[in-house]
């Protein structure tokens, strides 16, 4: 990529046309899913749940936008720069303020993997996101991974694997470093595009590695979400329903490749980037669900004089993950 390419728009529009940059319409009206029991109990016992849902997107051109940034050598983080790598995160609001118990925001820690089988690639060795660290003592989440697959994920090309939390000894334990379950207690997650997988922090969790017989790569997207009323796990946090501008992103991506850059070559005007002050990131301005162009400031969870008009089915801006018609919109 030729210099100062990286933040010109007008250059990943050209590498996606079908793709959008901080196109508002495209965020307008979204049909935001509801958590069904079923997740919940899944959730509460197992430490996860899986479900699905119709995204309206091209599920496809994401994928093949993905695998072209992997065969020019480009991260496939880069492809957080379009639109409807968050979309799906949005449509996912009430199941995350639900499952987080409330107000929440997005972490800047989030991911875009290409699992290659003709490279016997492997997904993230086991691990725990955050380990116990991100529960509270009565077992409920602080934090929460959301993970969907833009291909369809098998156990020949890398799909993921988790301990429940039931079948755990040492989840949420001083000793939760040690892996001590039983070989059977571990359960393939095989997806297809419009799936999601939703896990807590302290679930016990990979990516398997690939077979020269898998059909195609694996190709998902992953990103993290913390309460709003707790310390921040990592800065800067990002308001839910509002879309980073473009400018934002690209900071944003540099950060992330840079804390990992023992694994990855790191641009070294990336490198710059990523090393600016936390302040200079210009999270005020952003895209919201709703379309509209806002102050990140504009508007208060705790006043409702300040959220202007809502729409009935949108999610209440008090953060409960309800919808506006069953919380405050019933008050009204």
């Amino acid at each position: 990529m030729e210099a100062g390419e990286f933040q010109k728009r007008e250059h990943w529009l050209s590498l996606a046309p079908g793709l959008h940059i901080e196109d508002r319409s495209f965020c307008e009206n979204v049909a935001y899913l509801d958590l069904l029991p079923e997740l919940t109990s899944r959730f509460k016992h197992d430490g996860y749940l899986q479900g699905t849902a119709d995204w309206g997107l091209d599920v496809k051109l994401m994928a093949d936008t993905v695998r072209s940034l992997s065969a020019a050598n480009v991260s496939p983080l880069f492809a957080y720069l379009y639109d409807e790598f968050w979309y799906p995160f949005l449509k996912l609001h009430l199941l995350h303020g639900a499952l987080l118990g409330g107000s929440y925001c997005l972490l800047p820690d989030f991911w875009i993997l290409n699992v290659d089988p003709k490279k016997g690639e492997a997904g993230w060795r086991p691990h725990r996101d955050k380990g116990r660290r991100s529960l509270f003592d009565d077992g409920s989440p602080k934090s929460l991974t959301t993970w969907i697959p833009l291909s369809v994920a098998t156990p020949l090309n890398g799909c993921l694997y988790v301990v429940p939390a039931q079948h755990d000894p040492t989840y949420a334990t001083a000793d939760e470093s040690e892996m001590k379950f039983e070989y059977q207690s571990i359960r393939a997650l095989p997806a297809d595009p419009g799936d999601f997988v939703i896990w807590n922090q302290a679930v016990f969790h990979w990516g398997g590695r690939t077979s020269p017989d898998a059909a195609e790569s694996r190709v998902s997207m992953a990103f993290q979400f913390q309460r709003a009323d707790v310390p921040p796990f990592n800065s800067p946090l990002i308001e839910p329903l509002r879309v980073p501008p473009f400018e934002t992103r690209v900071k944003l991506i540099a950060r992330q490749l840079y804390r990992y850059r023992h694994m990855y070559e790191l641009d070294p005007r990336l490198a710059q980037m990523a090393s600016e002050p936390y302040s200079e990131l210009p999270l005020s301005k952003v895209v919201t669900a709703a379309g509209d162009v806002a102050a990140s400031s504009a508007g208060s969870s705790n006043d409702p004089s300040s959220w202007g008009k809502v729409g009935r089915n949108a999610p209440c801006p008090c953060g409960s993950g309800k919808k506006y018609k069953q919380c405050h919109g019933a008050l009204a």
